[in-house]
């Protein structure tokens, strides 16, 4: 694919929208597109990097190597989401491992201090990707309370609400379906749950109509009442 055809992919999405030829150039993408096949690592134990990571295509697998050796996700993302040094604070990763998940990833890439003079110039750019980063904070801040204080199905629940919040704004209330990236042992790490314990809930929603789990997708009946289950306004 040609680097003009690239940048076109880019501009596809919002926060890009406004990116012109300069800009492009001044963010040195051409020379920083990254295909990354399935199950290889973007970055491992990222102490001492300084790059932002923008998804074309695929899933991205977030997480860390805890005291005992287990692998901890903290999250799995995809197309058209920001992850590496989305603060723009230098050296803050703590370890953190980015992993192609599913299939092979398209991404791109650049330093921080390029986006931050990119920033300075662009004013509405500099907005959305304020907001972007507030509502990232704010998912993993919410994550974290949801573990600290509610029982493994109201986590459940209120994680569907996410995805479901996370997506286009076309269900109106009524039957909503995603394409499914998530297997039952993602969405046990991602709560903080067993896989057993995630799978029997999960049929239990589906046996009262809640929704409908396959390999294809996730299917939520009746939206409302997901936001009604998961107790959120």
């Amino acid at each position: 694919m040609t680097a003009d055809k690239k940048m076109l992919l880019i501009r596809n999405y919002d926060l890009w929208c406004h990116l012109s030829d300069e800009d492009y150039e001044a963010l040195n993408l051409v020379h920083h597109f990254i295909e990354g096949k399935k199950g290889s690592y973007i970055y491992f134990e990222a102490f001492n990097h300084n790059k932002l990571y923008f998804i074309k295509e695929g899933y991205i697998r977030i997480g860390f190597i805890d005291e005992e050796g287990n692998e901890v996700i903290r999250e799995i993302i995809q197309q058209g989401e920001l992850f590496g040094q989305f603060t723009l604070e230098k050296n803050n990763l703590n370890g953190e491992f980015a992993q192609a998940y599913k299939a092979d990833v398209s991404l791109c890439a650049f330093n921080v201090e390029d986006f931050e003079k990119l920033l300075g110039r662009k004013p509405e750019i500099a907005l959305k990707y304020t907001r972007q980063v507030g509502n990232k904070l704010r998912t993993v801040q919410n994550r974290l309370l949801n573990l600290l204080n509610k029982d493994v199905k109201s986590r459940l629940l209120n994680f569907f609400w996410q995805l479901i919040q996370s997506g286009p704004d076309d269900h109106n209330g009524g039957t909503y379906c995603i394409p499914n990236y998530l297997t039952h042992a993602d969405i046990a790490h991602l709560v903080g749950s067993s896989r057993q314990t995630v799978t029997t809930i999960i049929n239990e929603l589906a046996a009262a109509n809640v929704l409908s789990y396959n390999r294809q997708q996730i299917c939520f009946t009746d939206v409302k009442k997901i936001q009604m289950l998961a107790n959120v306004s």
